[in-house]
């Protein structure tokens, strides 16, 4: 609604064109060294998501990234297929080498780049300038054109480098903002500026340093910019660039611009990436990160089980993810339900509330309740023994490396309660014997099979406990317990089975 609004003060181009620098930009991310092949995987998935520019990689770098862009440009993809190169005629001609047909140019043109940096005059400047687009150009390359740190350059100046540049034949003019210190007023205000004084497209280059990377991208646009650079993941120097999927899908569903991106791809290459690099997404990280779709909060959930868009402005189809809805403490009983129908689990009114009370504890304590985890627990609730003749009413456990492990238990048989100590070889051993001696009063029932099993990874996982007993009589049960505590989860599930045989007599 507010953004329709809006609409007619802005200069939205008719399309916006995605100029990827994953493999260039994205892979001076510290740490990240990629090698050829992963290089051509990662193109070879750009291009099949659709992006318009692949920028390869800067080819006078070093001779392995001069291969790796030719083999680059060999698969002969639908994208541009662009090497960057500084306006020098050896880093232009390693270009060419390439076989590359597009180049991404440069210079510095700010005041701290021409004193400290290149420490030269903003003539001489002007002039390398002039000649990198003219040589770039006679040599059939379609040529994009930066003033390097643009952002921080006094705007005659940079309107007179970029004048000369598109008089020189560049194709694009791009605007880097190099060490993200623009705000997107302020990066509407400079590209309004310079579409006033070029006639040639423009395209932005943000980072991340301030995490404005991408509302400055989006600004860019808003004042008619029609391309953006960016990187999956934001991926990029120090704090990153633009997060390719964060403008795509802001374009697309907030301006509804016909970006020609197969979104739903866009967590598939995102999983890839960073599986490849090494550098793992925040859960929290915008449009595919694990929890971009994820709802704990029972009235959250219980709104996107009615209606998604609730709380939901897109669908987790539209870019390849899924919903999830997460247990723990803000669970609603909606959600629970919701999980239980799901995996086509029935229960009656006291086995939920017994299974949400145990969500409920767990998830106060921290616990991250997985959907194995909650299997589990339903599994156990719904084989409890129905009748509880046998029942728990306290029980300490003593152990260490230099103590007989010890345990003390006390049940409630029937309407008598009876407490005893016994030893064991661990105190799992321990507390199952101190239990079997309390019920041999009552029945002689001895401990068949004993199975556990972590759930999930992690110190904090659910232990779940099967046990199959029996008595002299023959009857056999099984007990079922899961439990955050080994030792609990083992008495629970004695106790279970104890109780099922005990039902029979």
């Amino acid at each position: 609604m507010y953004i329709e609004e809006v609409k007619p003060e802005m200069k939205l181009p008719e399309t916006v064109r995605i100029f990827d620098t994953t493999l260039r930009d994205g892979e001076q991310t510290p740490g990240v060294a990629l090698t050829v092949d992963e290089k051509i995987c990662i193109a070879r998935k750009l291009d099949s998501l659709g992006v318009d520019t692949i920028e390869a990689g800067f080819p006078a770098a070093s001779p392995g990234e001069m291969d790796s862009v030719r083999r680059i440009v060999d698969l002969d993809l639908d994208a541009n297929t662009c090497g960057l190169a500084r306006v020098l005629r050896e880093d232009i001609d390693a270009v060419i080498d390439c076989g590359a047909d597009y180049i991404h140019t440069f210079i510095g043109t700010s005041p701290l780049h021409r004193k400290y940096k290149l420490k030269m005059s903003p003539e001489e400047i002007i002039d390398r300038a002039v000649f990198g687009v003219e040589y770039a150009v006679e040599h059939g390359l379609s040529v994009e054109f930066s003033a390097e740190d643009a952002t921080r350059t006094e705007f005659d100046y940079l309107v007179e480098v970029y004048r000369a540049a598109e008089d020189a034949g560049a194709d694009m003019i791009n605007v880097p903002d190099t060490v993200g210190v623009m705000i997107p007023r302020a990066m509407n205000h400079l590209i309004r500026g310079l579409r006033d004084e070029i006639k040639t497209q423009i395209s932005v280059h943000c980072h991340n340093d301030f995490g404005l990377a991408v509302a400055n991208s989006l600004a860019a646009v808003e004042a008619g910019a029609s391309q953006v650079h960016a990187t999956i993941n934001g991926l990029g120097e120090r704090a990153g660039n633009a997060a390719l999927e964060e403008v795509v899908m802001a374009l697309i569903t907030r301006y509804d611009l016909p970006i020609t991106i197969k979104t739903t791809e866009l967590v598939n290459i995102s999983e890839f990436v960073s599986k490849i690099t090494g550098v793992r997404m925040p859960p929290n990280k915008a449009i595919v990160g694990e929890n971009a779709f994820a709802h704990e909060a029972g009235i959250h959930v219980h709104g996107v089980l009615e209606k998604a868009e609730t709380y939901e402005p897109i669908t987790p189809e539209m870019v390849g993810h899924k919903r999830r809805i997460v247990l723990g403490k803000h669970t609603g009983a909606n959600a629970l339900r919701s999980k239980l129908q799901e995996y086509g689990i029935d229960m009656n009114e006291d086995q939920f509330c017994t299974l949400y009370e145990q969500v409920k504890r767990l998830g106060d304590k921290g616990k991250r309740i997985t959907d194995a985890d909650l299997r589990a627990m339903a599994v156990t609730i719904l084989g409890k023994a129905t009748r509880e003749i046998v029942k728990l009413e306290g029980i300490a456990v003593m152990t260490g490396e230099s103590v007989m492990p010890t345990a003390t238990v006390k049940l409630r048989i029937g309407d008598e309660i009876k407490t005893t100590s016994m030893t064991g070889v661990g105190p799992v051993d321990a507390a199952i014997n101190a239990i079997q001696s309390l019920v041999s009063e009552t029945a002689d029932i001895e401990l068949d099979e004993y199975n556990i099993e972590a759930i999930t990874g992690g110190t904090n996982a659910l232990a779940e406990v099967f046990v199959v007993m029996s008595d002299a009589e023959g009857n056999k049960a099984t007990g079922r317990s899961t439990r955050e505590d080994i030792v609990m989860a083992s008495v629970e599930a004695v106790l279970d089975a104890i109780n099922k045989i005990l039902s029979l007599k």
